[in-house]
């Protein structure tokens, strides 16, 4: 999609004023993906990862000509090779009326800002690989794709079956 005129774009920390907005983001996102039946976070979860006794991550809303374009969930990581802290994108999102207007962009340049503010030596995040926008779209900015990894997940009753070998010795 072309690029359309850059709208006056701002930036700010989600509050917990926010977290009705950025839940329904997340939906729309997951709808978008077409992943909408994975969604089991609800408000208060959300509240609780963002602003509880210990948050868990951060959230950065980009607001253009004043309306809540989209938004940045993202939180620490670490790396043992580098010695250094990282950030890890787990959420980007650009709501469908302001996609080819920079919104993404000028998310992901705020996001690599902070990045070296903080000291880190890297931002990353996984993109589904069937999701042809998006990898284009970093693509363009300079991203590149670590294929020589493979993202390993556990979870549900695997997870439990683990951890409960902890209690079994």
């Amino acid at each position: 999609m072309a690029m359309r005129e850059l709208p006056k774009i701002r930036i700010e920390a989600a509050t917990e004023a926010d977290v009705a907005l950025v839940h329904d983001m997340i939906e729309s996102l997951s709808d978008h993906l077409g992943l909408a039946h994975e969604v089991v976070a609800t408000e208060g979860d959300l509240h609780d990862a963002l602003f509880g006794p210990r948050p868990k991550a951060e959230v950065v809303i980009a607001y253009a000509d004043g309306d809540p374009a989209g938004f940045a969930l993202f939180y620490d990581n670490y790396s043992t090779f580098r010695g250094r802290c990282g950030i890890h994108l787990e959420d980007l999102y650009v709501r469908g009326n302001w996609r080819g207007a920079g919104i993404g962009r000028y998310l992901l340049a705020y996001l690599a800002d902070l990045t070296r503010q903080r000291g880190c030596s890297r931002l990353e995040w996984w993109v589904l690989a069937s999701d042809e926008g998006a990898v284009g779209f970093y693509e363009a900015i300079g991203a590149t794709a670590k294929g020589e990894w493979d993202i390993y997940r556990l979870q549900g009753k695997a997870l439990d079956a683990l951890a409960d070998e902890v209690h079994s010795k």
